[in-house]
């Protein structure tokens, strides 16, 4: 069984602007990356015949063969661990660990071996490996199926950690962490799977920037993956109520653009963090740390966090609860200072 809603095949190379879905673009740019480089390959649980749970890998193994991609055991560590035997012997490996939950029993082999071998070797063994991870709520998924765990990656010194919002970035993000020497943990937010854009191929992304998805004066919303969207119909709403909102998107959880996000927080001088993730010890609260430090004189309130609540992630009824809505980062920004109605 698959959750797929139309065929994202995209059956030759695209060249110009072309409007896809965020899926059709991974799609594309995991093709486009097998065209280029005879030694990418994508394996992973039913990323062959099937095309993976969401179909991200759909008709590459009938266009490229079973040599370039194909299906492995249900064994995640398995899956990681040839992946790592792979990369050190100059091959690119692609990997879909298909739930973000499910990629925790490959979570020592990520931690303790692809992290740590470039270092370990003093840069001599490389690990140019990408591990595709579906990930966050919005789709009504059971336990295990639905989870936000990028802090454990960004925390894990030696990974890149990435995570799109548009299919624009998502192409362009992807065919970086390919083309990267080092390993990336790439976030897929499923929520996002199936909003369209435009997607230019000659577009390239580097890793380690941040991204205005919309200019404002008055306050920065600070988002990555599924939470970008949901800033974005944030500002709509506070701009039809005399606010001008600013969003960034964060999109490189690690590396990270201190000067973007700091640049964008000094000229509004207020700024909230949004994310899907529980916020005690989470990526939020280290964007909001490193706000305040390098903000602090130039704010006119304290940096507030609309996250995920410190449970595990609730059941699909009551999911809605639990996600970060417009409504709660409309009330986060009205909890800021303002003079004018003091």
């Amino acid at each position: 069984m698959t959750i797929a809603h139309d065929d994202i095949r995209v059956d030759e190379p695209s060249t110009s602007v072309s409007t896809m879905s965020m899926a059709a673009a991974l799609n594309l740019a995991l093709a486009d990356a097998i065209r280029s480089d005879p030694e990418v390959v994508i394996f992973g649980e039913d990323v062959g015949a099937l095309g993976g749970v969401f179909r991200i890998t759909d008709g590459l193994t009938s266009r490229f063969g079973e040599e370039r991609c194909f299906d492995t055991p249900l064994a995640e560590s398995g899956i990681v661990g040839t992946a790592v035997g792979m990369a050190m012997n100059g091959m690119r490996p692609v990997v879909e660990l298909q739930f973000d939950a499910f990629a925790l029993p490959a979570f020592e082999q990520i931690v303790s071996h692809v992290a740590k071998l470039g270092n370990r070797t003093r840069g001599v063994v490389r690990m140019p490996l990408v591990i595709r991870i579906p990930f966050g709520g919005g789709i009504g998924g059971v336990e295990h199926h639905c989870d936000s765990s990028e802090a454990y990656y960004a925390h894990t010194p030696g990974l890149t950690v990435l995570s799109p919002s548009t299919p624009q970035d998502a192409y362009s993000m992807l065919r970086a962490a390919i083309a990267s020497p080092d390993p990336v943990v790439f976030l897929e937010p499923k929520k996002l799977y199936w909003t369209k854009g435009e997607v230019d191929t000659s577009v390239t992304a580097e890793i380690g920037t941040a991204r205005i998805a919309r200019d404002g004066t008055d306050v920065t919303l600070l988002a990555y993956g599924a939470s970008v969207p949901l800033a974005l119909e944030a500002a709509e709403v506070a701009a039809s109520e005399g606010r001008s909102v600013q969003v960034v998107d964060i999109r490189s959880l690690s590396p990270f653009d201190d000067a973007t996000v700091t640049a964008a927080v000094r000229a509004t001088g207020r700024a909230v963090v949004i994310a899907e993730a529980p916020g005690y010890a989470s990526v939020a609260s280290e964007i909001q740390a490193r706000v305040f430090e390098r903000c602090f004189e130039y704010l006119e309130a304290p940096v507030r966090r609309v996250t995920g609540f410190d449970t595990p992630f609730a059941p699909p009824k009551l999911e809605h609860w639990y996600l970060p809505d417009v409504d709660r980062v409309l009330d986060a920004i009205d909890s800021l200072h303002w003079e004018d109605e003091s």
